[in-house]
């Protein structure tokens, strides 16, 4: 039998959680030849959210995510991408997010925050949704967030391409980013 998910967090102080990786998942997509959409993971990930309940606005967002757990599901695309042409993951093995700004409700708002890929540190803005609080079996407590966002791969120095002879590119500059986050409490 599962337990009762609460809507919102009660109020009450400020709590700290660790991201759960095996119930996490950071996945990422962008387009190939223009005509179709390629997709990954980032599945390394470590990383803690403080939530404020009595303001919400104040919690906050912390994360380090490994650029060698690239997967794309295809060994040669995943070494081109963590070659130096796109993520250079012998000299920035490391992705980070810290947030800077919360906007919204407790149940839907705007997460914004620091991205730093290959030492190159740009804001993003993610849509996030609370998908509620629950103890598990073992004692313990979680909290679930489902995120969107998008970046531009150019702004952190992403460039590589080569152009197609129909007039596109191979790679799309839009990075479309989803996240499913699960998160223990921290006792």
């Amino acid at each position: 039998m599962t337990a009762p998910v609460q809507t919102a967090p009660p109020t009450g102080a400020k709590t700290q959680w660790k991201l759960d990786p095996t119930h996490t998942a950071v996945e990422f997509s962008a387009k190939h030849l223009m005509i179709t959409t390629v997709k990954g993971r980032i599945t390394d990930i470590e990383g803690s959210i403080y939530t404020d309940e009595r303001d919400p606005k104040n919690s906050s967002v912390e994360a380090t995510l490994k650029a060698t757990s690239l997967d794309t599901r295809t060994d040669q695309r995943d070494q081109h991408l963590r070659s130096a042409d796109f993520l250079n993951v012998e000299k920035y093995p490391e992705i980070k997010f810290r947030s800077t700004k919360i906007e919204g409700d407790r149940q839907e708002f705007k997460l914004t925050g620091d991205l730093t890929i290959r030492d190159v540190t740009r804001p993003i803005t993610l849509h996030v949704t609370f998908e509620g609080r629950t103890k598990d079996p073992w004692g313990g407590e979680r909290v679930g967030f489902s995120a969107s966002g998008k970046i531009d791969r150019r702004d952190f120095g992403l460039t590589w391409n080569q152009l197609l002879e129909t007039g596109g590119v191979t790679v799309g500059n839009e990075i479309k980013i989803g996240l499913e986050v699960e998160a223990v409490r921290v006792e």
